[in-house]
């Protein structure tokens, strides 16, 4: 897959912000995706959402082509961007109501998806909080239940760690883990460590090309390196 904005849009070598990227992500399978500061990861994980057609190619999530089932594809995607748009002034529980109804579920089945969403992030006891009052933490874990609405068997998660104290870090990491027992996770992250206690498997871009895809241990053999710190910083050296 291919995205060439054309002109100074691109990176400044004149390359594609995307050059022929091509890997996969396999069900109950949490895959870490690296890469410096305009390597293509946003640019990648907005055509995979469906915000950017790619110039040429595609991609198939579930089966769904993004060029020819675009609904199809948002309905089997749950995306959690770095920074989640929440309105501060609504309740938990209003804020998931108000997003359940704009995803298409059926009425009779909004509540139980709120519910379970609700549930799965860990909510529980701040599903009448305001979101303005949460913790950014927990305002995290709203932007993942909102992910999780349509039960997606599919999810992107961009910097899902960032700003996150230790504790909340290894909460966060043991959700990570346990949605990725079911699902195809798509860790977007510059966070070394998430990668290295989460990822089974690394795909690694660089100027628009993937420049490295194996696991952890495998990407340290070839690479000769000590960590996978030191395979990325060879690898995009």
């Amino acid at each position: 897959m291919t995205k060439d904005y054309g002109g100074a849009r691109n990176r400044g070598d004149g390359r594609p912000a995307l050059d022929d990227v091509s890997f996969d992500v396999e069900r109950s399978e949490i895959v870490g995706l690296l890469g410096p500061n305009g390597a293509g990861k946003t640019t990648l994980m907005r055509i995979l959402s469906c915000f950017l057609t790619p110039t040429r190619g595609t991609a198939l999530l579930d089966g769904r082509s993004i060029s020819e089932d675009t609904r199809g594809v948002r309905r089997a995607l749950g995306y959690l961007p770095e920074a989640v748009p929440l309105p501060p002034e609504m309740r938990v529980t209003e804020y998931l109501g108000y997003r359940v109804a704009l995803k298409g579920i059926a009425r009779g089945k909004r509540g139980p998806a709120v519910d379970d969403a609700i549930q799965i992030a860990g909510l529980g006891d701040r599903r009448k909080q305001i979101i303005g009052t949460l913790s950014r933490g927990y305002r995290q874990r709203v932007g993942l239940a909102d992910a999780l609405l349509a039960r997606p068997p599919i999810l992107i998660l961009d910097e899902p760690t960032v700003g996150l104290d230790p504790n909340q870090i290894r909460e966060t990491h043991a959700l990570i883990r346990e949605l990725g027992r079911e699902r195809a996770v798509l860790l977007s992250t510059h966070i070394l460590p998430d990668v290295e206690a989460l990822a089974s498997r690394v795909v690694i871009l660089d100027r628009g090309r993937v420049k490295a895809d194996g696991t952890p241990a495998a990407l340290r053999e070839r690479w000769q390196a000590a960590s996978l710190d030191d395979v990325f910083a060879k690898v995009t050296a």
